[in-house]
């Protein structure tokens, strides 16, 4: 007899289908908010380990604390939900966990916590950066542009921008740094965990923007692998019209036009003989 294949999500909408049905299997004696969080904070703090190692000891005994919490078979849930949450992204750009908030009915007026829908974000970066000329003018500059998002959520925004400069065919991996901050430690693990996924450049800051408060600031992967540190403190990338390389060959091959000007080419020397034959010199 043969067994039956397990279920294997195909769309964006089913691997969202199986984190919610996930988290609901380890809330049965728990507090589904406090479930969610839980999940968004491991998984950014598995990430944040491999890469910030200033860091690892503190956010090391985080996770351990966290899972300490939770059996054997719940902590495997918590695995499984990342590998849906990872494929999902992998389908496309999306902000998959702002959906499973609201789909867990987890956003209330009391806690502030109502996230712009993904559509509409996209919608709002296609019409900011609607002049792919002018972008394309900034990168050619210094390389790359960067983005602050001073309450990012989810990271709906950075995501929608990451999308629509792909379908500019900019590279976002390369040429785009995002700084985002929000007051919530769980948008901050949210936004963490798909910025990270779609390997954008960024900072992203747990505090106030207002009050210029940093409780925590979490390095995405491609900030730390692409050397974001020394790439913002220069001000542009290798390569670029800023790049002081650039700008000694540019200064070089003027002042060899500025001579052309004052001597004559070869060309015109030739040009001018026959005249002077002509006057019998």
């Amino acid at each position: 007899m043969r067994k039956p294949q397990a279920y294997a999500p195909t769309t964006a909408a089913q691997h969202r289908s199986q984190i919610v049905k996930l988290l609901h299997a380890n809330s049965r004696s728990r507090n589904l908010w406090d479930v969610f969080s839980d999940f968004v904070e491991m998984g950014a703090l598995a990430f944040a380990n491999k890469v910030d190692l200033a860091q690892f000891d503190e956010r090391e005994n985080r996770y351990l604390r966290i899972v300490k919490r939770y059996s054997p078979e719940e902590v495997s849930r918590f695995c499984e939900m990342l590998a849906h949450l990872t494929n999902a992204m992998h389908l496309g750009p999306d902000d998959v966990l702002g959906k499973v908030f609201s789909e867990l009915e987890l956003g209330n007026s009391a806690r502030g916590q109502f996230f712009t829908p993904y559509e509409v974000c996209r919608l709002m970066a296609q019409m900011k950066f609607r002049d792919a000329g002018e972008l394309q003018q900034v990168i050619n500059q210094r390389g790359y542009v960067t983005v602050h998002e001073p309450a990012c959520g989810a990271g709906a925004m950075i995501i929608a921008m990451a999308d629509t400069f792909h379908h500019m065919g900019i590279n976002y991996q390369q040429n785009l740094h995002v700084v985002a901050q929000d007051v919530d430690s769980r948008a901050v693990h949210m936004a963490y965990l798909q910025l990270t996924l779609m390997h954008v450049p960024a900072i992203i800051i747990l505090g106030n923007t207002l009050t210029l408060e940093q409780r925590e600031v979490w390095y995405t992967p491609a900030h730390v692998l692409g050397n974001w540190k020394r790439k913002l403190s220069q001000g542009y990338l290798e390569g670029s019209e800023l790049d002081p390389a650039n700008l000694r060959k540019s200064t070089s091959e003027d002042l060899i036009e500025q001579m052309g000007l004052l001597f004559p080419t070869e060309a015109e020397v030739c040009e001018e003989l026959p005249m002077l034959d002509a006057y019998g010199t």
